[in-house]
């Protein structure tokens, strides 16, 4: 399986410039091999949450939005649900502090090696610094 992080997901839903690049990516990734977790879905409600307070999107359009991203994941992700061993690694991956690893993202990272998800995949640099640092194989599956 394949691990998609939340930055990856959020252009197949919200136009950003990445966007094309991200849907043509992600067509070259068989739908049965597609994974990302519950997580993924807090991050999307969070970001849609900013977005709304910022009054950037407004209520309805967040709803839509939040709909187009849940029929996304059950058609096409199988979505993988923490274990108590997730926080764990994800806590050991936080030690190494000069990764600038974030906590949310770290716990991306635990879900998918507990998983043996190869690539892990995200649009975030420091992520992928950090998954290199820790010897997790990363892409960014897009071309700069």
């Amino acid at each position: 399986m394949i691990y998609f992080d939340t930055s990856f997901l959020i252009p197949l839903v919200m136009p950003e410039a990445t966007s094309e690049r991200v849907s043509g990516a992600m067509a070259g990734f068989q739908t049965g091999d597609r994974a990302t977790s519950h997580w993924t879905r807090i991050e999307f409600m969070s970001y849609l949450g900013r977005l709304v307070r910022m009054k950037i999107l407004d209520g309805p359009s967040a709803a839509l939005a939040a709909e187009r991203f849940e029929s996304m994941l059950r058609m096409s992700f199988a979505i993988l649900a923490p274990a108590i061993g997730d926080f764990e690694l994800a806590r050991q991956y936080l030690a190494h502090a000069d990764t600038g690893l974030r906590a949310g993202d770290a716990f991306h990272l635990a879900i998918s090696v507990n998983r043996r998800c190869t690539p892990f995949v995200t649009l975030d640099r420091t992520l992928l610094k950090a998954a290199e640092a820790l010897g997790i194989a990363a892409t960014s599956a897009i071309e700069d």
